[in-house]
């Protein structure tokens, strides 16, 4: 039965079509808080309503860590972190699966990324980051520096959905993720055919 663990990775084809069946993908007019347009939104949290597509997405998630031996070596000592409120039940979810030790989440306020929990330095084991998306990676990138300020190494970086335009790696860790999305976005409403279009406007948050 070798190799099992590999196949039972669904399809990124698959992945969309969960989430294009719980409205989690959306076809429109989207206007991001940075004033760019799209044509599709990722509202993540809409697949996590439901527990079996919600275990399903973090199940198959974790199998993208537990097939990398260099991370399995490790297990089940790590932490599973989410580097926002969005990425906790991806994280609680991986986390259970993985059947890590720890689990951390970080909040964003005044512009800086730190821990809602109270960590002592030295106490956070290998970490591996997981999100429902990632766009750009900052979220990631701050993430990984917050846990070395904090003494912990990151071993694995990943999240359900990457648009194509987010580093393949960060800090030397590959991003793994379960679908890779070639997103177009116009800088402004002036290069936006939707705009042209005259098709309504959503202005969304991430």
């Amino acid at each position: 039965m070798a190799g099992t663990g590999v196949q039972l990775i669904p399809s990124s084809e698959e992945i969309m079509q969960i989430l294009k069946r719980t409205g989690a993908f959306r076809e429109g007019h989207f206007v991001y808080p940075t004033g760019k347009h799209t044509a599709h939104y990722f509202q993540m949290p809409l697949a996590f309503r439901y527990y079996d597509t919600a275990r399903v997405l973090a199940v198959a998630l974790s199998r993208k860590f537990r097939v990398d031996r260099d991370i399995s070596s490790q297990f089940p000592k790590i932490a599973i972190i989410s580097p926002s409120s969005g990425g906790i039940p991806v994280a609680f979810g991986v986390r259970d699966a993985l059947n890590a030790e720890q689990i951390y989440w970080a909040e964003q306020e005044s512009g800086k990324r730190s821990f809602r929990q109270y960590v002592n330095q030295g106490e956070i084991n290998p970490c591996i980051i997981v999100d429902d998306i990632i766009r750009s990676g900052n979220a990631i990138e701050q993430t990984v520096q917050l846990v070395s300020n904090l003494g912990a190494s990151t071993i694995g970086c990943g999240a359900i959905v990457k648009f194509r335009g987010a580093p393949d790696s960060i800090a030397g860790v590959q991003v793994k993720s379960l679908v890779e999305y070639d997103e177009q976005f116009y800088d402004s409403a002036d290069e936006c055919p939707l705009c042209k279009q005259n098709v309504p406007e959503e202005h969304v948050r991430f």
